[in-house]
């Protein structure tokens, strides 16, 4: 599996400038929006909130995964999103994160999703890999960084 199969250029964003969990969920969904005018971006906010009342998603380290599945999505997207000053994500470990991999799923496809969260959790306990994520100077290196992971 490579994360680049579930990812595009066009959803990587080098600095989120929202400052709340809420605005930031909105800003990680917004590009699947721009893509397709199908996409209902209000929804995908609600299911990741609802997510999120269930347990954070921010990991600790810097990091969060959030993630959901969505009925009338067609196939697994990937968004990720970089904040330079950090957000407070209720994080497990009470750190601000920097580092923000969003995931959104078909909601038949269960068993790839699991898979598709596996991957991206190992790959960020890699230290090299997180350091070279937050020093990237931009989102051309960061494509580079996680197309071919």
């Amino acid at each position: 599996m490579r994360l680049g199969d579930y990812l595009g250029r066009d959803r990587i964003i080098p600095e989120l400038t929202s400052a709340t969990k809420a605005e930031v969920l909105r800003e990680l969904v917004a590009p699947l929006g721009e893509k397709d005018n199908d996409f209902d971006v209000n929804l995908a906010v609600s299911v990741l909130l609802e997510r999120e009342n269930l347990g954070t998603t921010g990991i600790g380290d810097g990091i969060a995964i959030p993630h959901g599945k969505l009925e009338n999505l067609d196939e697994i997207a990937v968004v990720v999103g970089r904040s330079s000053t950090g957000i407070d994500f209720d994080a497990l470990d009470k750190a601000l994160c920097h580092i923000f991999f969003l995931v959104l799923a078909p909601e038949q496809v269960a068993g790839q999703h699991l898979r598709v969260l596996a991957h991206i959790s190992r790959l960020l306990k890699d230290v090299d890999f997180r350091s070279g994520f937050l020093e990237a100077p931009d989102g051309e290196q960061l494509w580079s960084l996680v197309q071919g992971v």
